[in-house]
């Protein structure tokens, strides 16, 4: 048997368990994982909001181009001229809205979250190996928020370059209104974040390795671990290029360097700027850009494996063939990122070795789609809100997924560049998927986070009205993107060859708004059960793995007495000849002698 590091954990560990916390301590600068878990759960959920908000502010102009807005005068401003929205303003708003839901949505909201809650809780630790950095991780990222919201507000308006802040438009400060103080902020509010971020990583790292209970194994981790680590690695190896980026970048704007700028002329007056490559940027961007589509999406393969394992009642399909594919997505992720740059005129032979990595990146993606089917099929299936929510993230990595290959082809992707074929692609594969597993897991870990059941009935329909509105929006894109629509523009009232989608693009933007309501229906889920919701069990869904173990709410330490042993990998559900249909890890061979396999019974004497 492997050696499992161990750090000795005994009933007289309990930390603070025992000390009287005042508030602060206890609820703001807790070093708590769980309480830190709900602070960036709860700060995704506000960034959710507004960034879903921005969405269909910039969808009514795309819909109804030729309207009037004043009625949004109260709410946006000077940013409505004469009845219009300001062009301008129009970018800020993609530009705020893409970079509030890919950071601080779906990499701190989602991973901060549940990296955070799970991984102590799974393994057997008592908390994070490092409090203390735990929490100037989510203060670090509280502040990035702060300084981002602020951004918002600016009188020449916030960051317009759109979310992945190509040079020279975000190096030239006098280049638009959102190129001056606005993007400024922008990179010191991504560089507090990135720090967060590094600062998470290491914590969570480090815990995974070196605090987990005796018999935790790397092979009896659960898939949700192996998820949140490999996750964790990707971010600390690709966050620091960015952070060089944008380094670099304040360089450009402020100390007159030329890294990314070269022959630049602004109302005919040349700049004497020479030398710099906006090019490279865009290999920094890239670098970081695509690894972060894999920081988003796997914390969120991981709970889907094992909410589909626990409400199919059947072990997971593939354990092994699980961990392979996320060790083969973490690494191939690091080699395809000039995918995203076929159009920069890049040697053709160097196109198709990226093209080569992008299509080869498929495989281990579709291992983890076929175990997901495989995991379902005749399997005695609890529709449970988290259980409706991980179908329909498999069922939207499917249909998001089959157009990356589209994309992956450079040949293809020369039409499809900037069109809202993209759009429509990373919408479903990497927003809305991501997104429902965040709900998946919040449904699922809810009786854990705060001792009470969120609303099934409520949850139904909120999985309908989201699952119906995302493939209303998105599907529709595919078409449009196919004829040429190009993604960032303000109005396409102008084009003759565009104005026969003048309904579609109707149709889609009150599709947009329509999704964006149903997720209120959440909201209010969500805060009235917190505090009124029916009581849970100490392990509601039957599930096997160590946080059900805990009390109903765990205190700071996790467990009042020893931490159990882990005896078992996690999914051992309807295990034939077992009196129950789960046993769980800390359940030793020797009480299961009914149902153990041949090399089982050895472990047992």
């Amino acid at each position: 048997m492997p050696v499992v590091p161990h750090i000795e954990h005994d009933e007289h560990m309990h930390h603070d368990e025992h000390h009287e916390q005042s508030f602060l301590t206890k609820y703001i600068f807790s070093q708590d994982h769980k309480v830190i878990a709900k602070q960036f759960l709860i700060t995704g959920i506000f960034w959710a909001i507004l960034g879903g908000a921005l969405s269909s502010l910039f969808r009514i102009q795309l819909g109804w181009p030729e309207s009037t807005m004043s009625w949004l005068t109260p709410v946006l401003g000077k940013w409505v001229e004469a009845g219009k929205l300001n062009p301008e303003f129009y970018l800020a708003l993609v530009t705020m809205h893409g970079t509030i839901m890919v950071f601080f949505v779906l990499t701190a909201g989602l991973s901060g979250t549940f990296s955070n809650f799970l991984i102590p809780l799974q393994i057997g630790a008592r908390d994070m190996a490092s409090g203390f950095m735990n929490m100037l991780s989510y203060w670090f990222f509280f502040a990035s928020s702060i300084i981002m919201f602020i951004s918002i507000f600016l009188e020449t308006g916030p960051a317009s370059a759109g979310w992945t802040i190509y040079p020279p438009l975000s190096a030239l400060p006098q280049a638009i209104p959102g190129s001056g103080a606005g993007m400024t902020l922008w990179l010191v509010s991504m560089a507090l974040f990135i720090i967060s971020q590094l600062l998470g990583g290491v914590n969570y790292i480090t815990t995974v390795i070196n605090l987990r209970t005796r018999g935790m194994s790397m092979s009896k981790l659960p898939l949700t671990i192996w998820s949140f680590f490999l996750t964790a690695v990707l971010g600390l190896l690709s966050f620091p290029v960015l952070f060089s980026a944008a380094l670099l970048l304040i360089f450009d704007r402020s100390f007159g360097t030329s890294f990314f700028l070269s022959d630049i002329y602004i109302a005919g007056q040349a700049l004497s700027n020479t030398g710099g490559s906006p090019i490279l940027f865009q290999h920094l961007f890239w670098f970081l850009g695509h690894p972060e589509v894999y920081i988003v999406i796997m914390p969120a393969m991981g709970m889907v494996s094992e909410i589909l394992a626990t409400n199919s009642r059947k072990p997971i399909f593939g354990y092994r063939a699980m961990i392979g594919s996320l060790l083969g997505i973490s690494l191939l992720s690091f080699v395809v990122w000039a995918h995203h740059m076929f159009v920069t005129g890049m040697n053709p032979f160097l196109g198709s070795v990226f093209m080569f990595l992008t299509l080869i990146i498929a495989v281990p993606s579709g291992v983890k789609v076929f175990n997901w089917l495989a995991t379902l099929w005749r399997g005695n299936i609890r529709f449970t809100t988290a259980m409706l929510f991980s179908i329909g993230f498999v069922s939207l990595f499917i249909s998001g997924g089959l157009t990356g290959i589209i994309l992956g082809n450079a040949a293809l992707d020369i039409q499809m560049h900037n069109t809202y074929f993209v759009v429509a692609h990373f919408h479903l594969v990497m927003g809305s998927s991501a997104f429902f597993g965040l709900f998946a897991g919040v449904y699922h870990w809810f009786p854990k986070m705060f001792g009470r059941m969120l609303d099934e009935k409520l949850g139904y329909v909120h999985f309908w009205l989201t699952f119906i509105g995302v493939y209303l929006v998105f599907m529709p894109m595919h078409y449009v993107g196919i004829a040429g629509f190009p993604r960032r523009y303000y109005a396409f009232t102008g084009f003759d060859s565009f104005s026969q989608f003048a309904d579609l693009n109707k149709f889609i933007s009150a599709a947009a708004i329509f999704a964006f309501i149903g997720q209120f229906v959440f909201i209010f889920n969500f805060f009235y059960s917190i505090w009124r919701g029916r009581r849970a069990t100490e392990n509601p869904w039957n599930s096997n793995t160590l946080e059900w173990t805990t009390p109903i709410n765990p205190g700071h330490g996790n467990w009042p007495g020893a931490i159990p042993a882990v005896h078992r990998w996690p999914y051992d559900y309807s295990k034939p000849g077992a009196e129950k249909d789960f046993i769980p890890q800390n359940v030793p061979y020797s009480q299961t002698q009914s149902s153990n396999l041949p090399n089982e019974r050895e472990m047992a004497e």
